[in-house]
Parts: C-alpha cells; sequence; structure tokens
C-alpha cells in the first residue's frame, strides 16, 4: 500500500502513532464480523489509543510542499459560468480557480466594509468565522456546500452523484471529527451492542462507539454502519464486513456512505501522524487501493457531503505574470530568466483544524497589532544575565508575538525575561509542557507562581485565572517547550490571551515535535511573521558537546572525563535488556549516586523485544516485585500518567481503593478512577522519547537494540539524548543505522496550512 504523507509502510517495533493501528495490525485483517482479535492485538491496539506522544516516533514521511496563499475553496474540479469567449477557452480547474479569486475578494471587501469582526461563534471573526458558519450549515443539512459561492457564475457546474442501490436510506449526517466523551445512557449502549451483534462485530466496541457517536449510535450504525471507522481502532476492512452483515447486497465499494467515511478516515489518521489537512492527490490515491474506483467523485461527495474542507496552496497560474504586460507580451527585460507560476496545491483537512489553524493565525495577528509600549525595559535588559537575555527582553519590549530558540541552557533567558517584567508590576508568567519543566522554570525564575503547565493554565487550575472578559489576567507569557505545541491548543490558548498581552514562543527547533496535529512552532518560525531571537547560550559540557553536534547532523565522539557519556555496545535485544536493568540497578547509582527512582530509560518503540513494556516489566521485577495487586501495579511502581491524549505525567503509586488508583504525580496527589486505569496508566521506568519531551532527569539510559534501526532520525536522536542532566548511558546494538540517522534521517515534514496563513497577515513594521 502506498504511504500517506506522514506513513512509514513496514516499521517494525517503532512507537505507534496514538489511535492508529499497531505495526503488527496489516490490511490482511479480518473484516468486523471475523473474530476478536487475540488478547496480545486487544493489547497493542488499546496502546495505540491511549499512549500519547507518539506520533512521530515511527518515522515519518512527510512530503507536502509548502507555499504561501491560501483561502476555503469548493470543489476543485468544477467550474463555472462565464461569458461565452471566455467559457470556451478555460478549464475547469481554471474556472474554479476564478471563483476562487472572486470568492477571496468579496471576503475582504465584506472584511473591510464592517467596523467590527464578523461573529460567528467562540470568539473568531473573519475567514475563521465565515469558515464555521458554512461548516455548520453544511453539517446541520440546512445548505447545500455548493451554497457557498457568492454568485451563480461562481457556482460549480452540476457533477453526477453517486448511485445509490435501490432502497438504500438517505446517508444521516457525518459523525463529529473527533471522539467525543459522552456519558451513555445503558439503554442507548444495549441498542448498539445489539446492532453491533447484528453486523457480527465485537460487543467490546458498544461502549467506545456509544461515547463517540452519542446517544443516537444504534441508528446511526443501522443506516450507515461505515459510521463504525469513527470509533478508534476500527480499520475499514473490519467496517467494510460489518456494513456487508446488515446490508447484504444494498451495498458496494462506491456506495457513497462508504467513501465518505474513508474520507474522514484517512485525514483523522493523517492527523495522528501530525498533519492538518493532506494533498488531495494523495487522498485519491489511498482511495483507489481501498478499491473505489471514481476517486476523485468519492472526494466530491465527501466534501459535500461535510466530511472535508478544501484549501489550495500556491500561486493562482490564472493570474497574469506580474513579468508581463497586460497585453500578453513580455517586456524585453523580462523575455529570458522568467520563472513559471507554482502550481496550485489542493489540500483537504478535517474542519476542527482548519478552524484551529485560521482562528490562530488571526489570534497571532491580533497580538502582534495591539502591542504596545507601555514601562521601560532599557534598565532591564541592562541588568541581563548574558547577551541573549537581554536581547530577548528588549525584542519583548517592542512586540507583541516573540519566537525565541535555544537549547537547555538557553531556558535561563525566558527565565530573565519573566524575573524582569515582574519587576516592573507586569503580570508576568511562563507556562511549560510538563511538571518537571514547571518545576526548574520556577527555580531559575526565583519564584514559585511565576511557572505553570500548559495544560494547567488552559483548565483553569493554574495560574491567575479569568478576569471579567473570560482572557487571562496576564501581561506576558512565555510559552516553553514550544515544539510540543499542536494548533488545538495553541488557538485555545492565543483566544484566551487579551489585546495587548505579550507572547514570547520559546523552545528547541530540534526535538521531536507535538503529539497533536500541526507544528505551530516550526510554522511561526518558517512565516517570519514576528521578531525572532536565537540563543547564543550553549549546552555545557559533554552531553551538551554532544546534543549540539546532533542538532546539525553529526554525531561525534566527545571527551568525558567524567564518563558523563558511556556507549555500552549490545549484540541482541536480549542483552539490551539485561544491560539496561544492570545500568538502572547497579552501575548508575554506584558509580555516579544517582538512585534509580532518577534514572529514566528511553526507547524507541512500546512494542517489541526490548520496546517499553519489555523493559517495564524487567525493571519491575528488579526494583520493585510484586504481585500487581491494583491492576497489574504495586505501591512503589513508578508510572506514566495519561490524563489526556499528549499529556504525559510522571508519577509514583501509592495505594489503590474503591475510588480508584492513588498516585503522586510530582508532589501532586491524583486519583485514577477504576474504569480509567487501564488506557490512562503504564509503568514509566522506560518511556518513549516522545514521551519524555520536555523532561529531564540527573541520568538517562537511551536503548537502542537492533530491531529499533527503523525508527531512528535525528530528532529523536536530538530529544532522547538530551534528556540526563550528568549522566548519559547508550546501549547500542543498531550499529551504522544511529550516525546514519543523526547525518541522513532530518525531522518529516508535516502538511499544515498555518505557515501559509501567516505569510498573509499583515503584521507591524517590527516583523518586515
Amino acid at each position: 500500500m502506498t504511504a500517506l504523507p506522514g506513513e512509514t509502510p513496514g516499521t517494525v517495533g517503532t512507537d505507534t502513532p496514538q489511535g492508529a493501528e499497531p505495526p503488527a495490525a496489516t490490511d490482511a485483517e479480518g473484516p468486523a464480523h471475523a473474530e476478536a482479535p487475540d488478547t496480545a492485538e486487544a493489547e497493542a491496539e488499546a496502546e495505540a489509543v491511549s499512549e500519547t506522544g507518539d506520533a512521530q516516533e515511527a518515522g515519518e514521511t512527510g512530503d507536502a510542499e509548502e507555499a504561501g496563499g491560501d483561502a476555503p475553496a469548493g470543489d476543485a474540479s468544477t467550474g463555472g459560468e462565464t461569458d461565452a469567449p471566455t467559457a470556451a477557452a478555460l478549464s475547469e480547474a481554471q474556472a474554479e480557480l476564478a471563483a476562487q479569486r472572486e470568492l477571496r475578494e468579496r471576503i475582504a471587501k465584506r472584511k473591510a466594509e464592517k467596523e467590527g469582526p464578523v461573529a460567528a461563534g467562540t470568539k473568531l471573526s473573519g475567514t475563521a468565522a465565515d469558515l464555521l458558519a458554512a461548516v455548520r450549515a453544511v453539517e446541520s443539512g440546512e445548505k447545500a456546500g455548493t451554497e457557498f459561492f457568492d454568485s451563480p457564475a461562481a457556482a460549480p457546474a452540476p457533477r453526477r452523484a453517486t448511485p445509490a442501490p435501490a432502497g438504500q436510506p438517505p446517508r444521516p449526517a457525518p459523525a463529529p471529527a473527533a471522539p467525543v466523551d459522552r456519558t451513555a445512557s445503558p439503554e442507548a449502549t444495549e441498542a448498539v451492542r445489539a446492532v453491533l451483534a447484528e453486523g457480527g462485530a465485537p460487543e467490546a466496541l458498544a461502549l467506545p462507539a456509544t461515547g463517540t457517536l452519542g446517544e443516537q449510535a444504534a441508528e446511526l450504525l443501522r443506516a450507515d454502519p461505515w459510521q463504525l471507522l469513527a470509533v478508534p481502532g476500527v480499520r475499514p476492512e473490519q467496517a467494510d464486513g460489518f456494513a456487508r452483515a446488515l446490508l447484504g447486497a444494498a451495498c458496494g465499494p462506491d456506495d457513497g456512505r462508504r467513501t465518505a467515511a474513508l474520507v474522514g478516515w484517512l485525514l483523522e489518521r493523517a492527523a495522528l501522524q501530525g498533519h492538518t489537512a493532506l494533498d488531495a492527490e494523495a487522498v485519491r490515491a489511498a482511495l483507489a487501493e481501498r478499491a473505489v474506483s471514481d476517486a476523485e467523485e468519492a472526494v466530491r461527495n465527501a466534501v459535500e457531503e461535510g466530511v472535508a474542507l478544501v484549501f489550495q496552496e500556491g500561486t493562482d497560474p490564472t493570474e497574469p505574470d506580474a513579468a508581463y504586460e497586460e497585453d500578453g507580451e513580455a517586456p524585453a527585460e523580462a523575455e529570458t530568466g522568467t520563472e513559471a507560476p507554482e502550481p496550485v496545491q489542493v489540500l483537504l483537512g478535517l474542519d476542527r483544524y482548519a478552524l484551529a489553524e485560521e482562528s490562530l493565525a488571526d489570534g497571532l495577528a491580533r497580538l502582534m497589532n495591539a502591542c504596545e509600549k507601555g514601562a521601560d525595559w532599557a534598565e532591564a535588559a541592562a541588568a541581563a544575565p548574558s547577551p541573549s537575555a537581554a536581547e530577548l527582553i528588549r525584542t519583548a519590549a517592542t512586540a507583541g508575538l516573540v519566537a525565541h530558540s535555544g537549547g537547555e541552557a538557553a531556558r535561563a533567558e525566558p527565565a530573565a525575561l519573566i524575573a524582569a517584567a515582574r519587576g516592573l508590576g507586569l503580570r508576568a508568567l511562563g507556562a511549560t509542557h510538563s511538571a518537571d519543566g514547571r518545576r526548574r522554570l520556577a527555580e531559575a525564575v526565583g519564584a514559585p507562581d511565576a511557572a505553570v503547565t500548559l495544560a494547567g493554565l488552559l483548565s483553569g487550575t493554574e495560574g491567575p485565572g479569568r478576569d471579567e472578559d473570560g482572557a487571562l489576567a496576564l501581561d506576558l507569557l512565555v510559552v516553553l517547550d514550544a515544539p510540543q505545541l499542536d494548533v488545538e491548543g495553541a488557538a485555545a490558548l492565543v483566544e484566551a490571551l487579551a489585546d495587548g498581552v505579550r507572547l514570547v514562543l520559546s523552545g528547541d527547533p530540534g526535538v521531536l515535535g507535538s503529539a497533536g496535529a500541526g507544528r505551530v512552532f516550526a510554522d511561526v518560525l518558517a512565516a517570519r511573521a514576528c521578531p525572532q531571537v536565537v540563543s547564543r547560550t550553549p549546552d555545557p559540557g559533554p552531553i551538551g558537546e554532544l546534543v549540539s553536534g546532533i542538532g546539525i547532523g553529526e554525531l561525534t565522539q566527545v571527551e568525558a572525563p567524567g564518563k558523563e557519556v558511556v556507549i555500552v555496545p549490545v549484540r541482541d535485544a536480549g542483552e539490551a535488556v539485561h544491560r539496561t536493568v544492570q545500568l538502572v540497578a547497579d552501575s548508575v547509582p554506584r558509580a555516579f549516586s544517582i538512585p534509580a527512582d532518577d534514572t529514566q530509560v528511553i526507547t524507541v518503540g512500546h512494542g517489541g523485544a526490548a520496546g517499553t513494556r519489555v523493559l517495564n516489566e524487567a525493571l519491575k521485577q528488579r526494583l520493585n516485585p510484586g504481585p500487581g495487586r491494583f491492576g497489574g501495579f504495586d505501591p512503589g511502581d513508578r508510572v506514566i500518567h495519561v490524563p489526556a491524549p499528549g499529556r504525559a505525567v510522571p508519577g509514583v503509586v501509592r495505594s489503590a481503593d474503591a475510588e480508584g488508583l492513588h498516585l503522586d504525580c510530582g508532589g501532586v496527589p491524583v486519583v485514577v478512577p477504576q474504569e480509567g486505569v487501564e488506557s490512562a496508566v503504564r509503568h514509566g521506568w522506560a518511556l518513549s522519547a516522545h514521551q519524555a519531551a520536555g523532561m529531564r532527569w540527573p541520568a538517562a539510559v537511551v536503548v537502542l537494540p537492533g530491531d529499533a534501526a527503523a525508527g531512528l532520525s535525528r530528532p529523536w536522536v536530538y530529544t532522547a539524548f538530551g534528556r540526563g542532566e550528568r549522566h548519559l548511558s547508550v546501549v547500542h546494538g543498531v550499529d551504522q543505522a544511529l550516525p546514519h540517522a543523526v547525518a541522513q534521517i532530518p525531522a518529516q515534514e508535516r502538511t499544515t496550512r498555518l505557515q501559509a496563513l501567516l505569510e498573509a497577515l499583515p503584521t507591524p513594521d517590527a516583523a518586515s
């Protein structure tokens, strides 16, 4: 099967993206009416759904092009009516592009005529508001997708509808783009269980199906069995088998319900790989591989049904080139060397990510244009602890949005900015990805209340709270670990900031990206829409020297007189597990006086002979043996708590009772209900690199067994090797795959629209 952008077919022993099928699952799996998977497969699938932070560690192959300029589009291949001579000359694609251009001009004109933003829900304005209103109208059935054109001339030409078998009921409204946790009534769950049993699907899907599709799940599944694809872990083959059992001869591979569900499934799957959109051509190719005979018609159908939105990226080829005169003749100086216009790339995306990117771009522009100088920062900059910190303070004094990049040592610079702002009487705060990052930032600033976790800030459990308008009561917010920001989290954060607040995005561009969809920090840097400060503070010591070399693609041998960096060669996975346990339990404590509880093991995948599951089992037997009487856990077990996708919180098991499993997460007591323990808690002596991002330990042991070679990349190695503060041991069994990954396998691209949206926005003079 041809890989979609972001997939690596055949990857073995690497982290499985959350919510995606595990590597063991292939297209040869039986349909849903076949026997339920065995225990190992079920565990792997549950792990894929519940583990967080692993969307990129399996090795991505994103190959999407990034280009400027985009706007919501209708059907990518339909034309419109024009004057007779013009209509004869224009192709369908050109007519559609003309319609797109007219639509953009009309939207711009409407926005210019209005004094205030166009309200369309949740404080969105402009393009984002129009997009939200259009999506809601299509999904509710009030209007067809073809009605969102400004004139009859721009309306797409009539197209052939997918023929429906006789007696086929109309397709119901599409399921929500993202699973929503709902408290399902026993009656609804029982009704779904009956439908699943009738279709030969496992009854264990009843609860997640009801939680995803809602109280009317049974009716939805009976009318459109392919809605089962919206349930996490369900594959197209299984949904096809379920549909055949329910509908019999009334369904086929080109059924409009099936093709629409497949498009949604492909886009959701791509989001797990970090993409907010996919090239339409890649979607059509994937549909063809799923036995869809008319993939282009299937994409059109999905757009009409509101399952996907269409966007275009790149230069409109119907625009006259600036190098040519109006009469079509090239001027003398442009006769040679004129570049052809960039072709338009048509993208498909889910509305939730489209709205998030539109809202985020508008919000960042608002912050950039609403900044006022206010206090005098000159004295604070002069007192900064380093030249880079002084530069950051001076830049933040005059800009509403600043991008700051640097390594681990550079985190002292945002800390200096926060301290300087608080010294000026401003409400300044730093937000980090993890509780460990919050602790380190608070120590650097010298104020316990100066740092929060980003999740705690957005939920209201940490930080200053909201003002009477619902905005965060802040004057300056510094977000550290910015590469871990996904587009939906970033949009929610920016929407919560009032006009005039300064926002600083700070992070290390070399680390792994966010677990969720998007690449916010990378897009902000690439768009160059705001001032950027690059730290000149190097990471100290042998570990810092090693990691800095990896960041530029060089794996060099470093001098480590105090054995700060140790390479432990191994022949196979069994030896890798044995040596890892030996290092954690004996060697590191004896040589460096670092207890086992302060040493973190990091490996490439959850599965495999030396993945997190096997390593955690071996480390538990050595460090905290016990029967696992609390759902597989004992008091004293190191665990990782996953309260939400994209978050991994280290903790220790304290006890358990009827209320649930009691954890101590960095001094904060946490109770995980019994029903959530299996999906939200894992042993935590060994983690994946994505789970470890944003955290550091006194010592780190990075395990690279032979079957991990396919999952290695420069960002993975950079992230894993940088987690140890005083000591790094590398259990090395991949031979030349390690230097090859560092030199030849850079960060894989994600297909997003944020960079183009930011490039198209008007920015202050400081940004230009």
